[in-house]
């Protein structure tokens, strides 16, 4: 076997060769197993063709896998909920059961579920396979929906490829994206939402609790129907809807996919969908995550890796979603789920902790994705730093395009909560911000939707707190919020200017949206007042919440302005922890920051390129919340610094303090 590219890239993964070789060799063979020869793994993640509910020339057809029953009978509204013979499945081969129904037997629309019968015990079951699942508004029952439409939606963008250099992600969530106290659709996410992210400069939607769940309240984390976009939100068509459209504006969507755990729920869910606590499931004590109160697939069954991967397929094929942010990865990797590990060097990632089977179905799943779509973007929440998370499979990794920086939001939650001001380290800043592995891209973000959680603070809510509710209008802001405004715009920047791949923002937060998100639940009197965005903070010109937004619009166009962003090396020109000014350059752009909160600096002296500079981005302008203390028209010409052996010279600058700005070098 030749040596892989990963143990070439990095010679202290030497010792881990046997680990690291062991683990692709188990790819590979359970790929060959999988898949017949001359096939792909595309060909065998088809699953959704072939289960489920699928209309006929002549009528239905409908499958499930249920080895462990005994008996399994169609009910639903078209036969008053009965166990009705007429209606009673087949067992074929495998574990497989189905039946065929003339036309009229079953409508568009109506609702049904299985009652699956087993050896001591029986129970009714959405189907596994289902594409729709709806909630009764009175019973609060959920039923699998048959969706048939004389007229299915058609794609007008059929050839859309993602911008992703860089990729610059808006995460959301579609119910809490409207500014009523409600459930937000996908036609008003489109109509109204879709916009502003278009005019805002992001080119990529990630969007959040898409697989249906039966709790609103789990933000989509505790999926019970995998196959099925959540009807709390509309129909299938609207989704396709709002796809669609993104694409025509530019913006690539992927979708936040829960393949780490599924909901405990037996009726709703694949808990004993069959009688069996581990039809999809690992039995005795690995069956249940212990900290998500949920049940772990066992990736080591072909059936069940038959099912996840039909459902990667599913969602790139049938919504043209144009890829995925892969959901608790850490948990996958990891026998205790990373929980109570330190990962403090290479040895924590290759021993027995490591879950070999969900490792392979990781590789398998970036596989195919990007065999169905060579433009698909995938990307992974993982925390301990697994080396090769972001890594070619055929380089021996395990193939995701991208890692989130997920140590990036605890880094800033520190700095602000337990350091005080002046005792920030400027280089310590900039380390953290780029200390990663250069072979793999990562996401870099200041705060996500985890941090806006209830019981947590966003950003704005630890810098400003609750002044925010009497002093954020232009003109009427204290010393605590003329901080808090100045810190957002630069803990953004700087955040945003040193990516290696991509950069994240959560729905809201580029405006210092206040407070925290709580979704309806009995503790808050089942309120949606925190389960909403307030677009008319940001709208109204007034408050210094436009002016947030005005800065990220700008900053946005800044990165979008430079192709390949991500890819210009980050070169650090100025670090002096005294003054706390720092300064780097990518290209023809320096940029400066000046954390110290009590000193300006007047004709302060940076190294730079020779050359004449002009400000292209200021945190300082009126516009955007600050003082206008710095002269944008004035041109900075270096001057020469004799000693310096690269033939740089002094940029002499005036630094306002608690400012950041970006300049260009002029062409000659």
């Amino acid at each position: 076997m030749e040596e892989l590219a990963i143990l070439k890239s990095d010679s202290l993964l030497a010792p881990y060769a046997n680990a690291i070789n062991g683990r692709y060799e188990y790819f590979e063979s359970i790929e060959k197993k999988l898949v017949p020869e001359g096939q792909t793994l595309s060909n065998f993640a088809t699953g959704y063709l072939y289960f489920g509910l699928h209309r006929l020339s002549d009528g239905w057809v409908f499958r499930e896998w249920a080895p462990n029953a005994s008996a399994i009978f169609l009910i639903g509204d078209f036969n008053n909920w009965q166990r009705h013979p007429d209606y009673q499945l087949k067992r074929i081969q495998n574990g497989n059961w189905e039946i065929r129904l003339p036309d009229y037997a079953i409508a568009h629309t109506q609702l049904y579920k299985l009652l699956v019968e087993w050896e001591g015990g029986s129970g009714e079951r959405i189907p596994a396979w289902a594409r729709r699942v709806v909630q009764d508004d009175t019973t609060k029952i959920f039923s699998a929906q048959v969706w048939s439409p004389f007229q299915p939606y058609v794609f007008k963008n059929t050839k859309f490829k993602p911008t992703t250099d860089p990729l610059l992600i808006y995460e959301c969530h579609i119910g809490m994206s409207s500014s009523q106290e409600k459930v937000s659709t996908y036609e008003e996410f489109r109509t109204t939402v879709l916009p502003r992210i278009h005019r805002d400069g992001y080119n990529c939607i990630q969007i959040m609790a898409i697989q249906e769940h039966p709790y609103y309240g789990s933000f989509g984390y505790h999926v019970s129907s995998f196959f099925a976009a959540s009807s709390r939100f509309g129909t299938p068509d609207e989704l396709k809807h709002l796809i669609d459209d993104a694409h025509g504006l530019g913006i690539s969507v992927i979708m936040d996919i829960v393949h780490s755990h599924a909901v405990r729920n037996e009726v709703e869910g694949l808990g004993r969908f069959d009688g069996t606590p581990y039809q999809y499931f690992h039995g005795g004590s690995r069956r249940e995550h212990p900290a998500w109160d949920s049940l772990c697939f066992d990736y080591a069954k072909p059936s069940v890796l038959h099912f996840l991967l039909s459902n990667c397929k599913f969602w790139l094929e049938e919504y043209k979603f144009d890829g995925f942010r892969f959901d608790g990865v850490t948990s996958m990797l990891y026998r205790s789920h990373g929980l109570g590990e330190d990962f403090s060097g290479y040895e924590s990632y290759y021993n027995m902790n490591q879950d070999g089977d969900a490792i392979c179905y990781l590789t398998l799943a970036n596989k195919l994705i990007h065999q169905v779509n060579p433009y698909a973007i995938t990307v992974a929440e993982e925390v301990s730093g697994m080396p090769g998370l972001a890594t070619r499979v055929e380089d021996g990794g395990i193939g995701f395009d991208y890692r989130m920086a997920m140590g990036i939001p605890d880094f800033w939650i520190k700095q602000i909560k337990e350091i005080k001001d002046e005792d920030w380290k400027v280089g310590n800043i900039l380390w953290e911000l780029t200390n990663r592995r250069v072979e793999e891209k990562t996401i870099n973000y200041a705060e996500s939707h985890d941090q806006a959680l209830v019981g947590d603070k966003t950003i704005i809510f630890r810098l400003i707190d609750s002044e925010m509710y009497w002093h954020m209008q232009r003109g009427d802001s204290t010393l605590v919020v003329d901080r808090g405004v100045a810190l957002h715009k630069m803990i953004r920047l700087i955040t945003a200017t040193t990516i290696n791949g991509g950069y994240l923002n959560f729905m809201g937060n580029e405006f210092g949206h206040p407070e925290w998100i709580d979704f309806p639940r009995e503790g808050n009197g089942w309120s949606y007042k925190y389960a909403r965005r307030q677009w008319e903070l940001v709208d109204n010109e007034k408050y210094l919440y436009n002016a947030l937004g005005e800065f990220d619009r700008s900053m946005i166009e800044l990165i979008n302005s430079v192709p390949e962003f991500n890819k210009t090396a980050i070169q650090q020109l100025w670090d002096k922890e005294g003054d706390q000014v720092l300064a780097f350059q990518r290209e023809d752009m320096v940029f400066v920051f000046n954390f110290n909160g009590l000193k300006s600096f007047t004709d302060y002296g940076i190294l730079a390129d020779q050359g004449s500079y002009e400000i292209v981005l200021n945190t300082d302008n009126s516009v955007f919340g600050g003082f206008d203390l710095i002269d944008e028209s004035v041109v900075h010409v270096t001057t020469p610094y004799p000693r310096d052996p690269s033939g740089r010279e002094w940029l002499k600058l005036y630094i306002p303090a608690r400012t950041a700005f970006v300049l260009k070098k002029k062409a000659d």
